[in-house]
């Protein structure tokens, strides 16, 4: 069954969402390799590659819908931050926008009727409630450190030890 005009538009744009996802975090990535932070650019690192296969997800499952991929520009991200806070801030603001993305499309596809792009959605609605949690805590972390040269070596050394693994429970195209 092929998906109806509006929820093919609405995946699509969320398909361009999670490739700019991606763009923002290779940009943050190259921010904390620039200061010099490898932990944190190796964590932005894995959220590129997590955002990419995120994308993908949305691109093989209107493939499978027989609907047809539009793929948009994708816009500059900011290319540096005052500090390690305010990147994972922006990050933070970033996921609730995507956040609230999923969550209309997860309204729209129960709206349109359309049980197996609810399906599909159910594991995105999931993933950013551990999004959100994640950068909550480094935020957190962030904020006790402060100035601590020291505690930023060691959150430094923590977030290098990330790397990504694709979900096993990622719905199916």
């Amino acid at each position: 069954m092929a998906m109806n005009d509006r929820l093919q538009k609405a995946f699509n744009d969320q398909l361009n969402r999670e490739f700019f996802s991606s763009y923002l975090y290779l940009a943050m990535a190259g921010y904390f390799e620039s200061i010099n932070l490898k932990g944190f650019a190796n964590w932005m690192r894995v959220q590129v590659d997590e955002e990419r296969f995120h994308a993908m997800k949305f691109y093989d499952y209107i493939v499978n819908r027989n609907g047809v991929i539009v793929l948009g520009q994708i816009d500059r991200p900011d290319q540096s931050w005052d500090s390690p806070l305010k990147a994972f801030l922006k990050t933070l603001e970033h996921e609730q926008f995507i956040t609230r993305n999923i969550n209309e499309l997860a309204d729209l596809s129960l709206n349109q009727k359309d049980h197996a792009a609810h399906s599909f959605l159910k594991f995105f609605v999931d993933e950013q409630v551990e999004e959100e949690s994640n950068v909550h805590d480094i935020i957190g972390k962030l904020k006790l450190i402060g100035d601590s040269a020291s505690g930023l070596f060691m959150l430094d050394n923590e977030l290098a030890q990330r790397v990504f693994t694709p979900p096993a429970t990622a719905p199916a195209p």
